[in-house]
């Protein structure tokens, strides 16, 4: 399936939740946000929202510092 992930078109298998993109991106989930098709993915959700083809991905991460 076809989905765009911060603007870039991504073939990703069929089935693949938030949780399991963000680990096939290398993104660790704890400093992180989700934006599905202009909705917030509440952390909690990552491991049962599944993606469907056409999908708009925003993925966030959040750095600390001073």
């Amino acid at each position: 399936m076809r989905a765009t992930v911060n603007g870039e078109p991504l073939d990703l298998p069929e089935g693949l939740t938030v949780a399991a993109l963000l680990q096939r991106l290398g993104v660790q989930g704890d400093r992180v946000a989700v934006e599905r098709n202009g909705e917030v993915v509440k952390k909690a959700r990552h491991g049962e929202q599944t993606l469907a083809p056409g999908d708009v991905l925003e993925i966030v991460t959040f750095v600390g510092g001073g």
